[in-house]
């Protein structure tokens, strides 16, 4: 009897400690590079606003948009002080968490989003789960789009390119090594400094997805896009497990469907807004450079000898393997469809009246 009347005195001090945790409101800091009039940042919102409805208003989501909170190494830094316990990054960043991720950003390896889609939808259990293991837990995967190489003059080859200081991101060692060990000349730069870099010459080419170069305005600074899909940058929303675990399982699950919700609204959003973008910025200046065969065929020799360089060092070997099998298996069904036609040739017609 002694013993029970301690248990249900034990249970009851416990039951007192956890209501007032029960009773306070969770903020969660976000910190990502999309801009605040976008796509991604309007489904970030609506992900916060159906956290909040689920836990009855005990979760709040606040995000810092447009890199408010530095470049994604910086973000990924402000999480490891807990200033930050959520980031929606790109491929770039999330490469510096799991070596896997990269596995999805191979040049010249997919061809199109439906190849992405189906290699990826395979590959997730195995994504997530390193991930998890680096203390994150993933809520979506997302599309930032296909990047594209811009550049100030125009550009059709490698070696067109190789000519140029190309940036890349700032953190990304890996692939500033790739491209000086294919020839390149890289320029490290923080993804908030590449509009000045560009207007001051310290880079005269850059690479990212059209979309993401339109809502920056980079392409004010480098007017010529090459028509080749290089690569595709993917992204994702990730909050610590640390905080993760403070909510119970059942709510848990609430927050999780709306985090994947949140990432097929984001993919649908973000291809509907990257196949207008490209026309957008012709009409301000873009001029789209288009590769002959010769050109392609110099561009996929370059990417055949980059694989090597990537198998085992910035993608493990296994993996890698299983993106070109998965690849393969999905060109061989009856899925596969036809290549996706390049951008076109020329820029739309101005609307009357506008200059």
């Amino acid at each position: 009897m002694v013993d029970n009347f301690a248990m249900l005195r034990n249970l009851a001090g416990l039951l007192l400690c956890a209501a007032p945790l029960a009773a306070q409101t969770t903020t969660i800091r976000l910190g990502t590079l999309v801009p605040k009039d976008s796509p991604w940042y309007e489904l970030l919102v609506k992900m916060g606003d159906d956290w909040t409805k689920a836990s009855g208003g005990k979760i709040k989501l606040d995000i810092y948009p447009g890199g408010e909170q530095g470049d994604e190494p910086e973000m990924l830094q402000k999480i490891r002080i807990k200033k930050l316990q959520a980031v929606a990054i790109s491929g770039a960043g999330l490469s510096s968490i799991s070596s896997f991720v990269a596995g999805l950003q191979i040049p010249l390896m997919l061809d199109s989003y439906e190849e992405l889609d189906y290699v990826r939808d395979k590959l997730s259990p195995r994504l997530e789960a390193d991930i998890l293991k680096r203390g994150f837990v993933v809520l979506n995967w997302g599309d930032a789009g296909w990047v594209h190489f811009f550049t100030k003059r125009p550009a059709t080859r490698p070696d067109d390119i190789r000519g140029m200081k190309l940036c890349t991101l700032q953190g990304d060692a890996t692939s500033f090594a790739l491209y000086q060990q294919v020839g390149f000349h890289p320029v490290a730069l923080a993804s908030t400094d590449i509009f000045t870099g560009l207007q001051t010459g310290l880079v005269d080419a850059i690479q990212g997805p059209p979309l993401f170069v339109l809502k920056n305005q980079w392409f004010s600074g480098a007017k010529y896009m090459l028509d080749i899909k290089f690569l595709q940058l993917v992204g994702a929303t990730l909050i610590t497990k640390e905080v993760w675990d403070r909510f119970p399982p059942p709510l848990q699950k609430q927050l999780m469907e709306a985090g994947r919700t949140a990432g097929v609204g984001l993919r649908q959003e973000i291809r509907k807004a990257e196949a207008g973008s490209i026309p957008l910025m012709q009409q301000f200046g873009l001029q789209v450079v288009h590769a002959d065969p010769a050109a392609v065929a110099e561009w996929r020799k370059l990417a055949d000898s980059i694989y090597p360089k990537m198998r085992g060092t910035m993608v493990p070997p296994d993996f890698f393997d299983e993106v070109v099998r998965l690849r393969d298996e999905y060109r061989k069904s009856s899925k596969a469809p036809q290549k996706v036609t390049a951008p076109p040739k020329a820029p739309p017609k101005r609307p009357a009246g506008k200059k």
